[in-house]
């Protein structure tokens, strides 16, 4: 690759060197990426066919949620309403509050950008019986300890088997008796 690129380089210069000073030397350029671009409503439109497959699996669902996931980017409230009703439809209420989970991570520093993908998807958690993290109480588990070291980092989980009792009964009641 490097002695490609120092091959063109050179070959530039040459050309450059026997131009005239009335003739536009040609560059060197190249071009890496043949295929074309893929649009945003592409995009978009071929993530939500890919979760509107009637025969998706749980695997399926993982694998396009953590590629989905992995680009620079917040799914759109319709790709997210695709892999809420993919989850839906293979009974996997963990999976769903697990994508609200990571879009939320993924928004970041954006707090304005949750909280919209919640309002746009409101109606589709509703219909569909899934709780938001908030909802269950997810986003409390966890706190930083008061004693010991600050340094220290430790995560403490207070009241542990009361908290998994009213989530397992949430979830449960919300989400398989609807």
């Amino acid at each position: 690759m490097f002695r490609a690129a120092v091959r063109l380089s050179v070959s530039g210069v040459r050309s450059l060197a026997r131009a005239g000073p009335g003739c536009q030397a040609p560059l060197a350029s190249r071009c890496y990426s043949h295929g074309k671009q893929e649009t945003d409503e592409e995009f978009d439109a071929r993530w939500v066919t890919y979760f509107n497959k009637p025969d998706i699996d749980a695997w399926e669902l993982r694998k396009g949620m953590n590629t989905l996931i992995g680009y620079d980017l917040v799914p759109e409230p319709k790709i997210l309403e695709a892999a809420l009703r993919a989850c839906r439809r293979l009974d996997d209420m963990a999976s769903a509050v697990r994508i609200l989970e990571a879009v939320k991570h993924k928004a970041g520093p954006h707090k304005e950008i949750y909280p919209y993908l919640i309002q746009e998807l409101q109606p589709t958690l509703d219909e569909l019986g899934v709780s938001t993290p908030e909802e269950l109480g997810i986003d409390k588990l966890f706190q930083i300890s008061d004693g010991g070291d600050p340094e220290d980092g430790t995560l403490v989980l207070k009241c542990l088997p009361h908290i998994i009792h009213v989530i397992f009964n949430l979830a449960f009641i919300k989400f398989f008796c609807l």
